[in-house]
């Protein structure tokens, strides 16, 4: 299945801005799952590929970081990149926006992170970034650290799963007007790779189902 281009994506987010927020009436519910069940409190640096707006990144830094937890969030939109780093602007001394070149790569050392989160982004890559985003979480997280991922997927009541099949005929016909997302599982390209799911759950809102992951990596899974 074809997906936006590096440059396709970073063109509509460039433009999209400000009105990601407008997507919190379906994603906030499963954010809030995937808060629950990060264990953030025990946390000391944490990475967020594709942070947006950094609407998350405020709420973790607000109410669930350590003082001394570190964040560093990542986005390919420089649009993205300029509000999530005027909404960090108070907590500048532990909180870092970097702008990419949208691959799927963590600018941080080996075994450094605790967790590496990412939001509706997981369902916005091609299978090779899957792939390649997997391996650079394995990389970057410390042995007991932890991956959280929340992403659009298929529906699980009568109402969401004809939202989620409408949402579905639309990307296959222009991925750009459902802003290169479409529903994936996320739980099973996980397990397939030996990650140890330790949280999963789809959450419905207004008729949009989103999944909730958080697992090890192999190498911890394995111990």
């Amino acid at each position: 299945m074809k997906t936006l281009t590096h440059e396709e994506a970073k063109a509509f987010y460039d433009k999209f801005g400000r009105k990601q927020d407008r997507q919190a009436f379906y994603e906030e519910a499963a954010l809030e799952v995937l808060i629950a069940n990060s264990a953030l409190d025990q946390a000391r640096s944490v990475v967020e590929f594709g942070c947006g707006t950094g609407r998350l990144a405020r709420a973790l830094l607000e109410r669930h970081l350590a003082e001394d937890a570190q964040y560093l969030g990542t986005d390919l939109s420089s649009t993205m990149v300029a509000i999530a780093s005027e909404r960090l602007t108070g907590f500048a001394a532990r909180a870092s926006v970097q702008q990419t070149t949208g691959e799927p790569k963590l600018p941080v050392a080996d075994a450094s992170v605790d967790r590496v989160l990412s939001s509706y982004v997981f369902d916005l890559l091609s299978d090779a970034e899957r792939d390649e985003l997997l391996v650079e979480a394995r990389r970057a997280l410390t042995s007991d650290g932890l991956l959280g991922l929340c992403g659009i997927t298929d529906g699980t009541t009568l109402v969401s799963r004809a939202v989620m099949s409408s949402w579905s005929w639309i990307y296959a016909r222009s991925a750009r007007l459902v802003g290169g997302c479409r529903p994936t599982r996320a739980a099973e390209v996980l397990e397939a790779r030996g990650w140890k799911l330790r949280h999963h759950q789809v959450v419905v809102a207004w008729g949009v189902a989103s999944e909730v992951v958080v697992a090890s990596p192999p190498s911890a899974s394995r111990a």
